[in-house]
């Protein structure tokens, strides 16, 4: 159970199914945390399949992804199901103002712009599933992972240009360098960035080429709402265990 806050009174009983790496998973995560809303975490193994199992995909998620968004409406008297990320987002920020949303239509446009492409333009390419149906439906001649690395860095490029333009100034760093320019708060656009890098560090997309996405990076990390939704802080999470220390060798001098 993620345990942050109370919510209003017409929604209650968040679950959220996800897989602690989703990406898609994780941006649903940081919104809940910027609203302080309580969930109970709903593993679905991505890697084993669990999504595609049972009530989940017979009844939850037809389309056998992750995230969910289940909860209960108590004007309705129903239990709600929702899917894809930035619809859930959307709701979120409709039923929990205040938090991700620019205030500016410029801005707006902007953090939408930034948030497509990293969920329409890059994530689907270099999915699991879409990597492994490239890797087998060429019987191997082609490489799914190296595939989808290129795919991201595609999508990297344009974001760079689109971000760095916001930077042009010369400011400062600071802990407020979000995507929509120095001093600002988070947005949507950094709840799709962040887990995109953390997808391409685990693609070896060389990330240093894109300096000022990194210095946005930099100021996520440091925000509570990000710490919170980070993928080891999650309850399914499967974090490696730190490499044992090497053993002293033996020197003439000492006995064996």
């Amino acid at each position: 159970m993620t345990k942050l806050n109370t919510q209003p009174a017409r929604f209650k009983h968040f679950k959220l199914y996800g897989y602690w790496r989703s990406s898609s998973s994780w941006r649903v995560r940081t919104k809940l945390a910027a609203s302080n809303i309580t969930y109970k975490t709903v593993s679905k193994h991505l890697v084993k399949g669990e999504q595609k199992e049972g009530e989940y995909a017979a009844s939850v998620n037809g389309m056998r992804q992750v995230p969910s968004l289940q909860f209960y409406d108590e004007h309705k008297k129903e239990t709600v199901t929702l899917t894809q990320s930035l619809a859930i987002i959307k709701f979120l920020n409709r039923a929990y103002p205040g938090t991700l949303e620019p205030s500016d239509p410029v801005d707006v446009g902007f953090v939408e712009m930034i948030a497509e492409i990293i969920n329409s333009g890059i994530q689907p390419l270099q999915n699991f599933s879409t990597c492994k149906e490239i890797t087998q439906g060429s019987k191997e001649a082609m490489n799914g992972r190296e595939w989808g690395a290129g795919k991201i860095k595609v999508g990297l490029d344009e974001l760079e240009r689109l971000v760095s333009a916001r930077y042009a100034g010369g400011e400062a760093e600071s802990n407020s360098d979000f995507c929509t320019g120095p001093g600002t708060p988070p947005t949507v656009a950094d709840v799709c960035l962040v887990p995109q890098l953390y997808n391409a560090r685990r693609f070896n997309v060389k990330v240093e080429d894109y300096p000022t996405l990194l210095r946005v990076e930099k100021a996520c990390r440091e925000h509570e709402w990000f710490k919170a939704s980070h993928p080891d802080m999650q309850p399914d999470a499967v974090v490696a265990a730190p490499a044992p220390a090497a053993a002293e060798p033996v020197t003439k001098k000492q006995k064996v």
